[in-house]
């Protein structure tokens, strides 16, 4: 990623921030400005962030994509092929289900996601990618979608995925499960498997709320924050380790 963005940098971004600048009579935006989407490297010094990880991450996404491509091809079948309840008229419901039924989206997903995520997040991992996925392709067997609103959805949704993992705390909204939420899920495990809001956390008992040293960056890099982070890793890996055992 860090590559990618280096090249999209030089050839895209630095001159649409420039142009930006200049049409609006402001300083462009520098590279480390959290608006760019910049990757913290102090996070590589962390003493749980393993040789090459990076490199690791890539290389089991590839490894994952063909699995999980045709897996998920007979989902895209019936949705291309009018098997589910998407329609392609946006009045044929009304404009205000329009609102309502993109609300129905994120928490009926949020739901069936909470529930894949917090059984099966390590006893069966390599299944819970997969069925993470599921949900969003039968929210529209579930849910009446408008056909463009659902891929609007869709993007959202990868689009959010990956900034609930971009270290940067930028809400601390109590209802939004945003990265600092999402962190502590990493970190301790047990806590906070909701996708788009804590709500299902709260009722069913595996909220945790971020405190001062997540949301704060020099006391989330302190010595102190790290150590007791990397305690508290060990110890939940190790109640796991035992636990797979016990199952196997």
């Amino acid at each position: 990623m860090d590559t990618v963005m280096l090249y999209a940098n030089e050839y895209f971004f630095d001159s649409l921030y420039t142009s930006i600048a200049s049409i609006t009579s402001t300083t462009p935006l520098p590279r480390d400005n959290v608006i760019r989407f910049y990757y913290d490297k102090d996070y590589m010094k962390h003493p749980r962030f393993l040789k090459n990880q990076h490199i690791l991450e890539i290389k089991t996404a590839f490894k994952a994509f063909p699995i999980i491509t045709i897996l998920t091809i007979p989902w895209i079948y019936a949705e291309i092929n009018g098997k589910t309840r998407l329609y392609d008229d946006p009045y044929e419901r009304g404009v205000p289900y329009l609102f309502l039924s993109a609300g129905l989206f994120l928490l009926f997903t949020d739901f069936c996601i909470y529930w894949v995520h917090r059984l099966l997040h390590h006893p069966l991992q390599k299944v819970e990618t997969y069925l993470s996925s599921v949900p969003y392709h039968l929210a529209t067997i579930v849910i009446p979608l408008y056909k463009w609103l659902y891929l609007g959805l869709f993007a959202f949704v990868n689009v959010w995925s990956v900034m609930i993992h971009d270290g940067n705390y930028l809400s601390r909204n109590p209802v939004v499960n945003g990265s600092a939420h999402h962190s502590i899920h990493h970190t301790a495990f047990l806590y906070n498997y909701g996708q788009f809001f804590t709500f299902f956390d709260r009722i069913f008992g595996s909220f945790r709320e971020p405190g001062d040293e997540i949301y704060d960056p020099k006391l989330r890099k302190s010595n102190a924050t790290i150590k007791k982070v990397v305690e508290e890793v060990n110890f939940m890996e190790a109640k796991i380790d035992e636990d797979d055992k016990k199952i196997n």
